[in-house]
């Protein structure tokens, strides 16, 4: 500031001469910064010496030289005066864009989702149909869905419904790469499919893989997908129930354990991971409640324990072993109508478990009149009230087991022992 008023009291300085003006004395010390002028905006420029008065060889000694010297010498004086007083953060605030501030729950869910979503794909199932004009053959999508990487050999698991009467599949991982799939098996039972792609292993990432025999109601789930075709979609919710059942949208049969979400299930995430709050997989989502065909906050996982059994049979075999008793029976809502509980057997094939050891089908007699088979009350000590008690006690038992089946045999009772086999392949 010192040098700053003596530069001050020196332009003001009285001088009998005009000439006093004209050469103002500038302290050595005191620099300023140069000042560049458009010429579209001053008749003073650098490239023409504008700040020639700075020079102590200027010879002009009129007042109006004077004048424009004092002006130009007080801008720079100003502009210094900013340059110097000013506060740069003020200036920097609109330049510098502050991070967005999130919440740790919010930092833990996108944090999820971005470990994840490589994992996760999209598959589109084709089919064959002909042209009715030009009669050509064309391949064209019939359906959608979502699916994860199992291992780094290429393995994909999803829903069987997904895949179910595909010509080809074909399956977008997350850097939008597709790749052809060929079906490696399926357990139409359980609604589970594995998949396998020709990719390279450094564009594989296997998801997690949990349990979900300690999962309990009310804790975290993230469901991620491909609803409606949009890729890589993330809802969450909650754990709404466990140990529920729901039948195989393929062969009826019942599904147990399995997982009740709230989070938003729609068509298109069937196959996706359902994960928990650690980004581990606890089971693929498969179902959902809705009169509508939208998400009305009633979804349903197959819990990943049950998966992991089925996928891995699938990989090393092609197929899932289950035993069988090799009956077809009739729908249970028949058999309410005779006033009785258990199964009622319609066929039972000479070459199947059941027909060897000897149990009766449904047949009509001579007259035409209809002869009721045995009906199937319990197996191995176990009720049978359904066809999915049926279900579940066979999920529980091996290929060559001897299971003792109960029957009742017009009104007799009978204890008939099978050997359970192995259900017959699929193709």
């Amino acid at each position: 500031m010192a040098t700053m008023c003596s530069l001050i009291s020196t332009l003001f300085h009285s001088s009998s001469s005009p000439s006093s003006f004209s050469k103002p004395i500038i302290p050595k010390s005191l620099k300023f910064p140069i000042i560049n002028y458009d010429n579209t905006h001053s008749t003073l420029n650098p490239s023409k010496s504008s700040l020639s008065i700075f020079s102590s060889s200027s010879s002009s000694s009129s007042s109006s030289s004077a004048l424009d010297s004092f002006v130009i010498v007080c801008t720079s004086l100003a502009l210094s005066l900013t340059l110097v007083f000013s506060n740069p953060l003020s200036a920097s605030a609109f330049v510098v864009n502050t991070p967005r501030k999130l919440q740790s729950d919010e930092l833990a869910t996108v944090n999820l989702f971005q470990q994840n979503t490589p994992s996760v794909v999209f598959i589109t199932n084709l089919a064959v149909k002909q042209d009715a004009f030009t009669l050509d053959v064309l391949e064209v999508p019939q359906g959608s869905g979502s699916g994860f990487v199992w291992d780094q050999d290429g393995h994909i698991v999803t829903n069987y419904h997904v895949i179910r009467g595909a010509s080809d599949l074909r399956v977008t991982l997350a850097d939008q790469s597709t790749y052809d799939a060929k079906v490696v098996g399926f357990d139409q039972d359980k609604d589970v499919a594995v998949l396998r792609v020709d990719a390279p292993k450094d564009k594989l990432r296997p998801i997690p893989v949990g349990i979900s025999a300690d999962l309990l109601v009310g804790q975290k789930v993230f469901a991620i997908g491909n609803p409606f075709g949009l890729d890589h979609t993330l809802t969450t919710g909650v754990i709404s129930g466990l140990r529920r059942e729901i039948s195989s949208a393929a062969t009826g049969r019942p599904i147990q354990d399995v997982i009740q979400t709230d989070a938003a299930i729609n068509p298109g995430n069937s196959g996706g991971p359902l994960l928990d709050s650690s980004g581990n997989l606890i089971g693929i989502n498969t179902a959902i409640y809705s009169p509508s065909g939208a998400s009305s906050g009633v979804g349903f996982s197959i819990p990943v324990d049950t998966v992991s059994g089925i996928v891995d049979q699938l990989v090393k075999f092609g197929k899932v072993t289950r035993p069988i008793l090799g009956i077809k029976f009739a729908p249970d809502q028949s058999v309410e109508q005779l006033g009785v509980s258990g199964v009622l057997v319609l066929d039972a094939p000479p070459s199947g478990p059941a027909g060897k050891a000897g149990l009766l089908p449904t047949k009509r007699d001579a007259y035409g009149r209809l002869v009721l088979g045995d009906i199937i009350t319990s197996v191995n000590g176990k009720k049978v009230n359904n066809g999915s008690d049926l279900y579940r006690i066979l999920d529980q038992c091996k290929v060559g087991d001897e299971v003792i089946v109960e029957v009742l045999r017009g009104d007799q009772k009978e204890k008939i022992p099978v050997i359970l086999e192995p259900k017959a392949d699929e193709t």
